[in-house]
């Protein structure tokens, strides 16, 4: 998006990377700006939703109340992917395993906290409880991949675009993918509601924040040219390539409550499972 976005504003827009506390550290500094409009936050479930629960003794910030939301930007599907030797061919298959093999399966995570750990977690409530265990790997989804491709744990949930290359290639298998509609880049894989867990739907999206305190009329500025720019073809095309679909909210208003919204449903989710930041 970012050199649409400086082409619209007639400025640079620079893009700051800050690594750090699984997302908190570029979060924390984004909240301390000044609300004037040329310092936003791209967000994620993972740093707007998860990691308030997560990291509730270290966390500095509350999300809801530090930021101004202004659009969602993309929405990453996530995937089931198990290496092409594991002992189950399906969701229900893997499941009828586990329950028959308790503690024998193990998954593979990007860390203890992460979406994809609490959605296995989710899958194991759903199931009626599967006693399986889990592995964290530390820097992000690739050593976790990794480790699925090389047999290591049996498979994991992953953001598709992290592992749709390795799946393409036959090194690991995809048996659902968690939206509500199959994804163009495997039609052939079924989702998780019509593996038999229709309550099961989530996805890795990104969205446009602002610091609280951002004056309306510049939230609306921005809304307006995210969306501009999220609907042209370049941009599109661009994201599709990455396995993420391009999408705005359809205000401002609309994006606050889907945080809100999800930071209820997975900060539960995160407490039942113990899934605490030491």
């Amino acid at each position: 998006m970012q050199p649409h976005l400086s082409a619209a504003l007639g400025q640079p827009l620079v893009v700051e990377n800050r690594t750090g506390a699984a997302g908190n550290v570029g979060m924390e500094a984004a909240a301390r700006a000044a609300p004037d409009g040329y310092t936003l936050f791209l967000g994620n479930v993972g740093t707007l939703a998860v990691n308030p629960t997560v990291f509730a003794r270290t966390l500095r910030l509350r999300p809801v109340e530090d930021f101004a939301a202004i659009s969602l930007v993309s929405e990453t599907p996530d995937a089931l992917v198990v290496h092409p030797s594991a002992p189950f061919g399906s969701v229900r298959e893997m499941v009828a395993y586990a329950r028959a093999n308790p503690g024998k399966v193990n998954y593979g995570s990007p860390g203890a906290g992460s979406l994809n750990r609490l959605e296995m977690e989710l899958l194991r409530e759903l199931a009626g409880g599967l006693d399986m265990v889990h592995v964290a790997y530390p820097g992000g989804a690739g050593p976790a991949v990794t480790a699925a491709t090389a047999g290591d744990v049996h498979g994991l949930f992953v953001t598709l675009s992290s592992a749709l290359g390795q799946v393409q290639a036959g090194r690991l298998k995809a048996l659902a993918v968690t939206t509500a509609q199959r994804v163009p880049a495997l039609p052939e894989v079924p989702t998780m509601a019509e593996s038999g867990y229709p309550a099961f739907v989530a996805s890795s999206w990104q969205g446009l924040l602002a610091p609280a305190g951002t004056p309306a009329a510049i939230l609306q500025r921005w809304h307006r040219l995210a969306e501009e720019v999220l609907r042209l073809p370049d941009v599109r095309h661009r994201f599709a390539l990455a396995a993420t679909a391009a999408v705005a909210s359809p205000s401002p208003e609309d994006f606050a409550t889907l945080i809100a919204g999800e930071g209820r449903r997975w900060g539960a989710l995160a407490q039942r499972a113990g899934a605490v930041a030491e």
